[in-house]
Protein backbone atom coordinates (compact mmCIF):
# COMPACT_ATOMS: atom_id res chain seq x y z
CA UNK A 1 0.00 0.00 0.00
CA UNK A 2 1.09 3.51 -0.64
CA UNK A 3 2.39 5.78 2.10
CA UNK A 4 -0.81 7.43 3.42
CA UNK A 5 -0.52 10.24 5.99
CA UNK A 6 -4.25 10.56 6.50
CA UNK A 7 -7.68 9.95 5.02
CA UNK A 8 -10.52 12.47 5.13
CA UNK A 9 -14.11 11.56 4.28
CA UNK A 10 -17.05 13.86 3.77
CA UNK A 11 -20.78 13.12 3.54
CA UNK A 12 -22.91 15.95 2.21
CA UNK A 13 -26.72 15.73 2.29
CA UNK A 14 -28.68 18.38 0.39
CA UNK A 15 -32.29 18.75 1.53
CA UNK A 16 -33.35 21.83 -0.46
CA UNK A 17 -32.21 24.43 -2.96
CA UNK A 18 -33.54 27.99 -2.72
CA UNK A 19 -36.31 26.75 -0.45
CA UNK A 20 -37.48 23.96 -2.79
CA UNK A 21 -37.15 20.40 -1.49
CA UNK A 22 -36.58 17.57 -3.96
CA UNK A 23 -38.52 14.28 -3.76
CA UNK A 24 -35.60 12.96 -1.69
CA UNK A 25 -32.31 14.43 -0.42
CA UNK A 26 -29.21 13.98 -2.57
CA UNK A 27 -26.13 12.56 -0.86
CA UNK A 28 -22.57 13.10 -2.07
CA UNK A 29 -19.62 11.27 -0.52
CA UNK A 30 -15.97 12.25 -0.91
CA UNK A 31 -12.82 10.42 0.12
CA UNK A 32 -9.44 12.15 0.20
CA UNK A 33 -6.19 10.25 0.73
CA UNK A 34 -3.12 12.31 1.53
CA UNK A 35 -0.11 10.37 0.27
CA UNK A 36 3.64 10.85 0.02
CA UNK A 37 4.79 11.82 -3.48
CA UNK A 38 7.91 9.74 -4.20
CA UNK A 39 8.66 11.88 -7.27
CA UNK A 40 8.42 15.32 -5.67
CA UNK A 41 11.38 17.47 -6.61
CA UNK A 42 12.67 15.16 -9.33
CA UNK A 43 11.91 14.12 -12.89
CA UNK A 44 10.98 10.50 -13.47
CA UNK A 45 9.76 9.01 -16.73
CA UNK A 46 8.09 5.93 -15.20
CA UNK A 47 5.24 6.99 -12.90
CA UNK A 48 3.80 3.48 -12.49
CA UNK A 49 4.08 3.55 -8.67
CA UNK A 50 1.56 6.43 -8.70
CA UNK A 51 -0.73 4.49 -11.08
CA UNK A 52 -0.71 1.67 -8.54
CA UNK A 53 -1.18 4.08 -5.62
CA UNK A 54 -4.34 5.39 -7.30
CA UNK A 55 -5.72 1.88 -7.70
CA UNK A 56 -4.93 0.99 -4.08
CA UNK A 57 -6.61 4.16 -2.83
CA UNK A 58 -9.70 3.39 -4.90
CA UNK A 59 -9.87 -0.14 -3.50
CA UNK A 60 -9.55 1.16 0.03
CA UNK A 61 -11.88 4.19 -0.08
CA UNK A 62 -14.66 3.35 -2.53
CA UNK A 63 -16.45 0.66 -0.48
CA UNK A 64 -16.63 3.11 2.44
CA UNK A 65 -17.94 5.92 0.21
CA UNK A 66 -20.66 3.66 -1.24
CA UNK A 67 -21.88 2.92 2.31
CA UNK A 68 -22.15 6.66 2.98
CA UNK A 69 -24.84 7.13 0.30
CA UNK A 70 -28.57 6.66 0.93
CA UNK A 71 -29.14 5.15 -2.53
CA UNK A 72 -27.12 3.62 -5.34
CA UNK A 73 -24.30 5.74 -6.77
CA UNK A 74 -25.34 7.33 -10.05
CA UNK A 75 -22.53 9.81 -10.58
CA UNK A 76 -18.81 9.98 -9.96
CA UNK A 77 -15.70 12.09 -10.27
CA UNK A 78 -12.06 12.15 -9.19
CA UNK A 79 -9.15 14.52 -8.81
CA UNK A 80 -5.84 15.34 -7.20
CA UNK A 81 -3.97 18.24 -5.71
CA UNK A 82 -0.21 17.86 -6.01
CA UNK A 83 1.99 19.62 -3.45
CA UNK A 84 4.22 22.38 -4.82
CA UNK A 85 7.35 20.20 -5.00
CA UNK A 86 5.59 17.96 -7.53
CA UNK A 87 4.12 18.39 -10.99
CA UNK A 88 0.62 18.07 -12.38
CA UNK A 89 1.54 14.81 -14.10
CA UNK A 90 2.00 13.19 -10.68
CA UNK A 91 -1.66 13.83 -9.90
CA UNK A 92 -2.68 12.62 -13.34
CA UNK A 93 -0.76 9.41 -12.72
CA UNK A 94 -2.76 8.84 -9.54
CA UNK A 95 -6.19 9.40 -11.09
CA UNK A 96 -6.03 8.33 -14.74
CA UNK A 97 -4.52 4.94 -15.61
CA UNK A 98 -5.80 2.66 -12.83
CA UNK A 99 -8.18 4.44 -10.41
CA UNK A 100 -11.28 4.01 -12.58
CA UNK A 101 -11.42 0.23 -12.25
CA UNK A 102 -11.91 0.11 -8.44
CA UNK A 103 -14.31 3.05 -8.61
CA UNK A 104 -16.50 1.27 -11.17
CA UNK A 105 -16.25 -2.06 -9.33
CA UNK A 106 -17.49 -0.52 -6.07
CA UNK A 107 -20.56 1.10 -7.65
CA UNK A 108 -21.48 -1.80 -9.91
CA UNK A 109 -20.22 -0.53 -13.25
CA UNK A 110 -20.05 2.70 -15.13
CA UNK A 111 -19.90 3.20 -18.89
CA UNK A 112 -19.06 6.91 -18.95
CA UNK A 113 -15.64 8.45 -18.55
CA UNK A 114 -14.97 9.54 -14.97
CA UNK A 115 -14.51 13.31 -15.04
CA UNK A 116 -11.45 14.62 -13.25
CA UNK A 117 -9.50 17.70 -12.23
CA UNK A 118 -5.83 17.92 -11.21
CA UNK A 119 -3.68 20.85 -10.12
CA UNK A 120 -0.52 21.81 -8.24
CA UNK A 121 -1.20 23.92 -5.14
CA UNK A 122 -0.14 24.68 -1.56
CA UNK A 123 -1.73 23.25 1.59
CA UNK A 124 -5.34 24.26 2.11
CA UNK A 125 -6.06 24.86 -1.57
CA UNK A 126 -9.51 23.87 -2.75
CA UNK A 127 -10.31 21.90 -5.88
CA UNK A 128 -13.55 21.45 -7.79
CA UNK A 129 -14.24 17.78 -8.45
CA UNK A 130 -16.56 17.40 -11.45
CA UNK A 131 -19.31 14.81 -11.21
CA UNK A 132 -21.03 13.14 -14.13
CA UNK A 133 -23.51 10.30 -14.60
CA UNK A 134 -21.79 6.93 -14.43
CA UNK A 135 -23.46 5.58 -17.57
CA UNK A 136 -24.64 8.61 -19.58
CA UNK A 137 -22.00 11.25 -20.24
CA UNK A 138 -24.73 13.54 -21.68
CA UNK A 139 -27.02 13.56 -18.65
CA UNK A 140 -27.19 17.29 -17.96
CA UNK A 141 -28.96 16.67 -14.64
CA UNK A 142 -25.82 14.96 -13.35
CA UNK A 143 -23.28 17.62 -14.42
CA UNK A 144 -22.25 18.74 -10.96
CA UNK A 145 -19.26 19.80 -8.88
CA UNK A 146 -18.18 19.37 -5.31
CA UNK A 147 -15.47 21.61 -3.90
CA UNK A 148 -13.11 20.14 -1.31
CA UNK A 149 -10.05 21.23 0.65
CA UNK A 150 -7.96 19.90 3.53
CA UNK A 151 -6.44 22.68 5.64
CA UNK A 152 -2.96 21.16 6.04
CA UNK A 153 -2.72 19.30 2.75
CA UNK A 154 -1.10 18.61 0.46
CA UNK A 155 2.29 19.46 1.92
CA UNK A 156 5.00 20.11 -0.71
CA UNK A 157 5.96 16.42 -1.02
CA UNK A 158 2.41 15.05 -0.93
CA UNK A 159 -0.56 14.41 -3.19
CA UNK A 160 -4.21 14.63 -2.16
CA UNK A 161 -6.09 11.97 -4.17
CA UNK A 162 -9.84 12.63 -4.24
CA UNK A 163 -12.78 10.36 -5.14
CA UNK A 164 -16.39 11.54 -5.19
CA UNK A 165 -19.75 9.82 -5.78
CA UNK A 166 -23.39 10.85 -5.49
CA UNK A 167 -26.78 9.13 -5.35
CA UNK A 168 -28.47 11.86 -7.39
CA UNK A 169 -27.89 14.75 -9.73
CA UNK A 170 -28.40 18.46 -9.28
CA UNK A 171 -31.58 19.42 -7.50
CA UNK A 172 -34.31 20.75 -9.75
CA UNK A 173 -32.52 20.33 -13.09
CA UNK A 174 -34.15 22.57 -15.68
CA UNK A 175 -31.53 22.18 -18.41
CA UNK A 176 -33.09 19.08 -19.96
CA UNK A 177 -31.93 15.51 -20.32
CA UNK A 178 -29.18 16.03 -22.87
CA UNK A 179 -28.21 17.86 -26.03
CA UNK A 180 -30.98 19.41 -28.09
CA UNK A 181 -30.66 17.83 -31.49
Amino acid sequence: MTDIRKIVTLREVTFAELGHAPPRPVVRAVGIAIIHNPFAGRWEEDLRPLFEAGAAIGERLMPELVKMLDGPAVSYGKGAIVGVAGEMEHGGACVHPMLGRPMRAAIGGGKAVISSNVKVAPPGASIDIPLGHKDDSWSFAHFDTITVAVSDSPRPHEIAVILAIADGGRLHNRCGDGPIR
